[in-house]
């Protein structure tokens, strides 16, 4: 008769989740160790990126004006565009300008994300809700914020009443769309252990149905963003008054009376420049963190 030896199950139980455990952590390793190795070109490749397509711009840009493509009154210089830059930062406007201008986009998105977050709840829980108002907003994203600062005038006159009009029309939409279409990516399972668990009304919102649409919400307030920033520069360059103060739409008009392209292409510089800040400093580093946190940023 063969001995057998008699092996408890707890003893069994433990030798495999020790063999798990190693072979998990020999998986961990694997895939660290060809990480560790891409991790570091990769951060180098995204913090030479943004300066390499910079400097091939301006390398373009500076080749055109040299093989004289257009007269320096039509295509300026990168160096004549910095010294009218230099020139409204001493006479003191391009600082304050900026600042003004960012006032009103800051103070305009933030009313916007007021308005359009329980629109967006609203209809994105409620689809009789949504089938007689969604038309009317995707209608209102698809019309250029441009066409409403003549009416904004009418109604408001030369104030920051009409400014803030004009970006509520451009980002209200984006944001409402955004999170509605967060909604809809919801899983049912969700909302229904919600339900279960005895979340409802508000603290249904708060706890599960906003943090479950945040990717989409968030995406919306980006595209809010943009929209406001636009919608902003629009009714700068339409709505100028010397109650109003200085702007970045209204250094951008200066320039086109004028008849000034250095002036002109610096307004434009700078305009997108602030905007690109407003996006790394504020939106980048809560997408990180949302797909950090979803375990979507290695992958990436």
């Amino acid at each position: 008769m063969p001995n057998f030896e008699y092996i408890p199950d707890d003893q069994i139980k433990e030798a495999r989740q020790k063999q798990l455990e190693s072979l998990s952590a020999g998986l961990d390793n694997l895939e660290s160790d060809s990480g560790s190795k891409t991790s570091v070109s990769k951060r180098a490749l995204k913090a030479i990126a943004p300066l390499a397509a910079v400097v091939i711009v301006l390398a373009i840009w500076q080749l055109l004006v040299i093989l004289k493509w257009q007269p320096t009154w039509v295509l300026p210089s990168p160096a004549m565009v910095v010294d009218s830059l230099v020139q409204q930062y001493n006479q003191g406007l391009l600082v304050p300008s900026a600042i003004n201008s960012l006032r009103r986009g800051v103070q305009g998105f933030a009313i916007s994300l007021l308005i359009a977050t329980p629109i967006g709840i609203a209809l994105g829980l409620n689809a009789n809700l949504r089938a007689i108002a969604r038309p009317i907003i995707t209608g209102l994203q698809q019309l250029p914020s441009v066409a409403w600062v003549p009416a904004a005038i009418i109604w408001f006159g030369l104030s920051d009443a009409t400014i803030f009009a004009v970006i509520l029309l451009g980002a209200v939409p984006s944001i409402a769309n955004g999170l509605i279409s967060g909604i809809d990516q919801i899983p049912p399972i969700y909302l229904r252990a919600g339900k279960v668990l005895g979340a409802r009304g508000l603290t249904s919102i708060t706890h599960i149905v906003v943090p479950a649409a945040w990717p989409g919400y968030l995406a919306g307030l980006e595209q809010g963003w943009a929209f406001a920033w636009r919608s902003l520069m629009a009714a700068e360059l339409i709505a100028i008054a010397p109650s109003l103060g200085p702007g970045l739409g209204q250094m951008l008009d200066t320039g086109r009376q004028l008849g000034d392209m250095s002036l002109v292409l610096g307004a434009i510089v700078t305009i997108m420049v602030v905007g690109v800040l407003v996006e790394r400093l504020v939106f980048s580093p809560i997408r990180q963190n949302t797909l950090r946190n979803r375990g979507l940023l290695h992958a990436r």
